[in-house]
């Protein structure tokens, strides 16, 4: 007797608050409610009528393909008009069919609903409209970061739970109300909104993504026993699985088709139509597009994609360089993975497909020991897009594969550049008041007075190969005999050459790391910066290449050359939009003048002999059949543990890195092997780093006019 009374008393509690609830929807506290919890509908209902659910975010390529998803809920949000109204038939068919006669809160429903949970021993029951299921769904996807901790709290059994349901549905429609909608209007955002946010399994949310894993199709193109199943399934997903339970789902689907039949959704010509239809709609299968399971889209750079959306580990790296890039320009891990932006990249499939090759021409992917690596920048003096960032490796965790998941191209490379480094000390020396065509002395071997070696001992540098006596600065640059370069770097100072490589580039590589390649911390205890150690070394070895370096910033370099002397941050970036379509601003440095213009033109003169004969990557040119004008420079380390080829045309600036990548880091022989510690064999940058440039830029060209760089200006002559 007790009992009985309980829920009787109970139950009017229930259904005066949910009738004040319904009639006063904006009077205080509703009794029951605490001002804490009466602050918390007010927000939660800002929310409601404000905030979309989390939505996939896509990185394309530059012509718009796209290139990886990333994203915590694989969801699109949909307007009205992309829905189909068989979807929304159904669903109003099987959960709410008087949605459109309330004003988000059924309270015959509600309170029926609440009875036979009293009666059965539970408090809060069925009975809720499709606005209150949003609210609840709302409650679980977008308000919880933690989607099953969420999904608790919003479906708890317990009257508070409902109250708050109840106040915040109705409230929802009123500031809706209050916007400007009409009541249809109102309806439509509603139901809209229910559909884009509910979960169908497998990490799917909507029936955006529904329609395309489970019948690859898309919601304007549901048909009527489709849409009957994702109606079906909202209210059990596990039990009314099709993959795991078809028959459940299947009888459950007819029984939505029974209700759309039932209240004329199927045809408006009459009762016996929609008999018919209902009749034939049933006898159908539930034609899945996949066997398996539905497929969620690939997430994450891991996962990125070809042109036609097959998985590809090529595109990784540019993939995380994106996002990295956008996380330093101020995007947080919430944007990018919850916003449903649009990323449109400066990525060139064809600049990317063409590095790749010639990357894995010269160092197959598998091969211990020995990283290739290239990166392409286009020149200009308003952007230096990024075209096409690539290693000999994969993208990927399976390291029997080859497969690497850090950023090789981007890396700072601890070996260093080796003598592309002399182009700083090159600039520097034109900068003061030098020319391309003054006679610099060489010889063997070059003792310095200003430099030490170890300890106290004068520094002593050789050269790598037999030179005259004197070479022009221009010969000089295409030969690279060390000695000159140790002299020129001697007249020029040491720190204008290493202000003149942050100048035309190498910004991070220079200022933003310390000479163990680490990033510096912003207190600057690890420090100091490359730059600074440099300098304050008094590092004779700088214009030899030994500092760790960025393959990205040395393309960089090239491109700033090519560019008149205007450097550019290198940027992967075209466009982001919203999930509106709106442009999202993207924080990036000015371009800026890094050095006079007729400076920049001469140096790329003074860099113009390195493919002709008796140049450094003469070899390289001649075997790859290249025709076209360059700006160049290679390098190689002392102990030919990495080696490299800047270069340039008019229309592509590009560098590759070819250095040992392994725990025990070895020298990199001409095959393109680690040969233990012996330098007989090591590999210049004319052997395998040129190799690969002039391939890989012999494709990108191809349809490209010829163009040559601007002369040397008389100054600089």
């Amino acid at each position: 007797m007790r009992a009985a009374l309980g829920k009787l008393l109970t139950l009017s509690m229930v259904a005066g608050v949910l009738s004040a609830a319904l009639f006063f929807p904006v009077a205080g506290g509703l009794g029951l409610l605490s001002n804490q919890v009466v602050a918390a509908v007010g927000q939660t209902s800002v929310e409601l009528a404000n905030v979309d659910p989390p939505a996939v975010t896509t990185i394309q390529d530059k012509d718009g393909k796209p290139l990886a998803y990333l994203w915590e809920q694989d969801r699109v949000n949909l307007r009205p008009d992309q829905i189909s109204d068989a979807m929304k038939a159904a669903i109003l068919a099987i959960e709410d069919r008087r949605f459109y006669d309330h004003n988000g809160v059924d309270f015959q429903g509600t309170v029926g609903a609440g009875l036979k949970g009293l009666i059965k021993g539970s408090i809060a029951g069925g009975g809720s409209t499709l606005t209150q299921q949003y609210v609840k769904n709302f409650l679980a996807f977008v308000v919880s970061k933690d989607v099953k901790e969420g999904y608790r709290k919003a479906t708890e059994q317990s009257a508070s739970r409902k109250i708050k349901e109840v106040r915040l549905a109705l409230d929802l429609e009123r500031r809706l109300a209050e916007s400007g909608m009409s009541h249809k209007q109102v309806k439509e955002e509603i139901l809209t909104r229910y559909l884009n946010i509910v979960p169908f399994l497998y990490d799917i949310y909507g029936v955006g993504e529904a329609a395309r894993a489970y019948f690859d199709t898309t919601a304007d193109k549901l048909t009527v026993p489709q849409a009957a199943l994702f109606a079906a399934m909202v209210n059990n997903p596990q039990l009314y699985n099709p993959y795991a339970n078809y028959e459940k789902a299947k009888r459950r689907r007819n029984i939505v088709i029974n209700q759309m039949a039932e209240q004329g959704m199927l045809s408006p010509n009459g009762p016996e139509e929609n008999k018919r239809l209902a009749e034939e709609y049933r006898n159908t299968e539930i034609e899945l597009a996949y066997k398996a399971r539905p497929a969620a889209r690939p997430r994450g750079c891991l996962n990125a994609v070809d042109a036609e959306g097959k998985p590809d580990h090529t595109y990784g790296f540019f993939c995380e360089y994106v996002v990295d890039y956008l996380k330093k320009a101020g995007f947080t891990d919430e944007q990018l993975n919850r916003g449903g932006l649009t990323i449109r990249t400066t990525m060139d499939r064809k600049a990317m497909e063409a590095a790749k090759e010639a990357a894995t021409n010269k160092i197959p992917q598998t091969r211990p020991g020995v990283a290739n690596v290239m990166s392409v920048i286009e020149p200009g003096t308003g952007r230096h897009p990024v075209r096409a960032l690539v290693a000999n490796r994969d993208y990927g965790l399976d390291k029997q594969k080859g497969e690497r998941a850090f950023d090789l191209p981007t890396q700072y490379v601890g070996f260093g550049a080796g003598s592309i480094f002399k182009v700083f000390v090159a600039a520097a020396y034109l900068q003061q008041g030098g020319r391309i065509s003054d006679r610099i002395p060489v010889g063997e071997t070059y003792t310095s007075r200003v430099y030490k070696g170890n300890g106290n001992a004068p520094y002593t540098v050789k050269n790598a190969g037999t030179y005259p006596a004197q070479m022009t600065v221009q010969d000089a640059l295409a030969q690279s005999p060390n000695t000159a370069f140790v002299r020129m770097q001697e007249k020029v100072g040491l720190e204008k050459a290493a202000e003149m490589a942050y100048k035309l580039g190498l910004r991070e590589s220079m200022r933003g790391i310390n000479m163990q390649g680490k990033p510096l911390k912003p207190d600057g205890s690890n420090g100091p910066s490359v730059l600074d150690a440099v300098v304050r070394g008094n590092l004779g070895t700088f214009t030899l290449g030994v500092t760790p370096v960025s393959p990205l910033e040395l393309s960089n370099v090239a491109a700033t050359i090519a560019s008149g002397g205007m450097w550019c941050p290198p940027t992967p970036i075209e466009q982001v939009t919203d999930r509106d379509g709106k442009p999202v601003p993207v924080k990036e440095a000015s371009c800026e003048r890094a050095v006079d213009e007729d400076l920049a033109n001469s140096l790329a003169q003074g860099l113009s002999k390195d493919d002709k004969p008796g140049g450094t990557s003469a070899t390289a040119a001649g075997a790859a059949g290249w025709t076209r004008e360059i700006l160049g420079k290679t390098g190689t380390t002392e102990e030919y543990k990495s080696s490299g080829f800047l270069a340039a045309t008019p229309q592509y600036a590009g560098a590759v890195l070819v250095f040992s990548d392994s725990d025990r880091p070895e020298t990199v022989c001409k095959n393109g092997r680690t040969c233990g510690t012996s330098t007989v064999n090591g590999a210049f940058g004319g052997d395998l780093a040129a190799p690969t440039w002039f391939e890989a830029m012999k494709k990108i060209h191809e349809g490209l006019r010829e163009k040559t760089f601007p002369p040397a200006a008389p100054r600089y002559r």
